[in-house]
């Protein structure tokens, strides 16, 4: 592990994207909640906010991060489910990799309630967007230095 402790504690935020690829008959099922194994997108989300409050135990050398909050949304876009999640905390250490754990957790966790219905799902453009507090600032993707 990094040694974080002569670092200040500062409010942390990070936002994180990804993109699940499905076909329309899956979209539909969504949408109309008839996915056997339950209601998509809130099992995600649940699961998704799980995954974040667990990082450390998942990624190695990473900090245990008392978080003050992980919201998960989706925005189902034609045959594209977007997903964002946003994590602060008061911390030593930066939440981008809670906020990452929590896109990546939901997007498999919509393969796996999916994947009965068709198998060919694909999970893609998993991104940090932006992380602010600390030492090194804001981040922005795309923004110019």
């Amino acid at each position: 592990m990094v040694d974080v402790s002569s670092k200040k504690v500062t409010s942390r935020k990070a936002v994180a994207a990804g993109t699940v690829v499905i076909t329309p008959q899956i979209a539909r099922a969504i949408r109309e909640n008839s996915v056997a194994k339950g209601n998509v997108l809130e099992v995600a989300r649940i699961g998704a906010i799980q995954a974040a409050k667990r990082t450390s135990e998942l990624i190695p050398l990473c900090h245990p991060i008392p978080l003050s909050n992980i919201a998960v949304h989706f925005e189902l876009k034609g045959n594209k489910i977007v997903i964002t999640a946003e994590a602060t905390a008061e911390a030593k250490t930066g939440v981008e990799m809670e906020a990452l754990t929590a896109v990546s957790a939901a997007a498999l966790i919509i393969y796996d309630m999916c994947k009965a219905l068709d198998k060919g799902i694909v999970i893609t453009e998993i991104e940090l967007l932006e992380k602010s507090g600390g030492k090194s600032g804001i981040y922005r993707r795309g923004a110019k230095k």
